[in-house]
């Protein structure tokens, strides 16, 4: 897999003002689940600094590795845009401002969290973060293989861990190997 930044492909790489710039808005704006649809929205649509495969080769990465997601993937792509020192850029600008805002929204709840308005505000953001997931889930999904065995690895996942509640890591320990596999032994018989 090949992590080079754009420098090295020979396209132009944005400034670092503007991966700053873009992981601030996001990380001011993004809450819960929405955050990496956020980021695909900024880095493949509006920015057009990755394209969809590499974004979702990102998101593979950020959710295999340890961390919160949305700052692995804002490494990632810092790092394809900008090398190392965008991959800096990028996860300050993501952690800067969700830090700040939860600090407030910390102090904000504990003084107001007797009040009803809160939580009816809170599962209003929870509502919206899971809109923005599923949105940027379909519209990944259209991009997958149309096979039998890509349905049915994503079945047996959503199964195992959305309603039989396994523990997502070894479900995912079990299913990426096994999906390398498939993909790998499916190359090789087709000509």
């Amino acid at each position: 897999m090949d992590l080079g930044t754009k420098e090295e492909a020979g396209k132009s790489a944005p400034p670092l003002s503007h991966v700053l710039w873009s992981f601030l808005k996001i990380g001011g704006s993004a809450f819960g689940g929405s955050t990496q649809a956020l980021i695909f929205r900024e880095a493949v649509d509006n920015r057009k600094w990755l394209t969809e495969q590499e974004f979702l080769t990102g998101q593979a990465l950020s959710q295999v590795l340890p961390g919160a997601n949305p700052v692995n993937i804002a490494l990632y792509v810092g790092l394809r845009v900008r090398g190392g020192i965008g991959a800096i850029v990028a996860v300050f600008g993501m952690i800067i401002p969700a830090f700040m805002i939860i600090m407030a929204m910390g102090y904000a709840y504990r003084q107001m969290s007797g009040l009803p308005v809160t939580h009816f505000v809170l599962g209003g953001v929870a509502a919206a973060g899971i809109g923005a997931t599923l949105s940027m889930g379909f519209k990944i999904a259209r991009k997958l293989p149309r096979d039998l065995v890509t349905y049915l690895i994503g079945f047996a996942v959503f199964l195992a861990i959305g309603v039989l509640q396994l523990p997502m890591i070894p479900v995912v320990l079990f299913a990426v190997p096994l999906s390398i596999a498939l993909a790998y032994f499916g190359a090789r018989r087709t000509p």
